[in-house]
């Protein structure tokens, strides 16, 4: 056995307590006594022995083969991002000694690049710490300051919550993210520092944590119920910077031509003036 955190134990763990055996094909007779699938079942729909899935849920065998974890995959249930998680728990690695604390900092060009953009836009670490964002984004949310974590707003400051109109499913979607883009690396003092702190303060993000569930961050529609324009729908681009430890640029733009683009225009009038006459908007 090893000290050395059992991701893919619990991984595997987590996805098979949701998937259920009507989902497989298996016949359901009398009462179950646990939630999703049995261990016996995933490995026999695997094709591998009960006692050697036990040994990759207890951790005491971290690297099966690619054919097995793609069995795994597919009794599972899991689609290409969370198929590649597993993959990536499972691939054989050197054990690493425990890091300090990594200092993320923006490119002097990307930080200039996101202040010249006339839309809402910030810099986001690995962890979804705020890097650096401009007026605009500020505007947006008073939470997007470089310094500020979005995970931490999202589920514990209710002024941010209350810009989400759908807010269960925005942090559905924002911790399978998370996990996606921490992947093995849980080392970081940074990550077990929010991931402590988050599970205590937050009932919600404990639960959704638990599932393991992994979604890549991409482009997608962003509503928004801002206090000064109303509801607003953007659309939220999500861009690697490269030669950084996983920072994005984040941009959020309306549809040329529609209210939306009206609004972002009036919100951006609005934060200008404030700038001109030294007040807060």
């Amino acid at each position: 056995m090893t000290d050395e955190p059992n991701l893919l134990g619990e991984y595997v763990r987590a996805r098979r307590e949701l998937v259920t055996p009507e989902q497989v094909g298996i016949p359901v007779l009398g009462v179950r006594r646990v939630r999703g699938l049995r261990r016996e079942e995933v490995a026999m729909l695997a094709g591998i022995s009960a006692d050697y899935y036990l040994r990759l849920e207890q951790g005491r065998d971290r690297n099966p083969s690619m054919q097995v974890l793609e069995s795994l995959a597919r009794v599972l249930r899991l689609d290409d991002d969370a198929t590649a998680y597993l993959l990536r728990l499972g691939a054989d690695k050197p054990r690493r000694h425990r890091r300090r604390r990594r200092k993320e900092t923006v490119p002097p060009g990307i930080a200039k690049l996101v202040d010249a953009l006339p839309l809402p836009a910030l810099i986001e670490g690995r962890y979804f710490d705020v890097l650096a964002a401009n007026a605009l984004a500020t505007a947006l949310s008073p939470r997007l300051v470089a310094g500020a974590n979005r995970l931490r707003d999202v589920f514990l400051d209710p002024a941010e919550q209350a810009l989400y109109p759908d807010w269960e499913n925005a942090t559905v979607g924002m911790v399978a993210g998370f996990r996606e883009s921490v992947g093995t690396d849980t080392d970081d003092p940074r990550f077990i520092e929010l991931v402590g702190e988050l599970c205590l303060a937050s009932p919600r993000f404990s639960r959704l944590w638990a599932r393991h569930d992994v979604e890549a961050c991409e482009g997608a529609p962003k509503h928004i119920d801002h206090p000064q324009v109303g509801g607003l729908q953007l659309n939220r681009e999500r861009l690697g910077i490269g030669g950084t430890a996983g920072q994005t640029l984040v941009v959020y733009h309306p549809d040329a031509g529609t209210d939306n683009a009206d609004k972002l225009a009036l919100l951006a009038s609005a934060m200008q003036m404030s700038v001109r006459t030294g007040t807060s908007h």
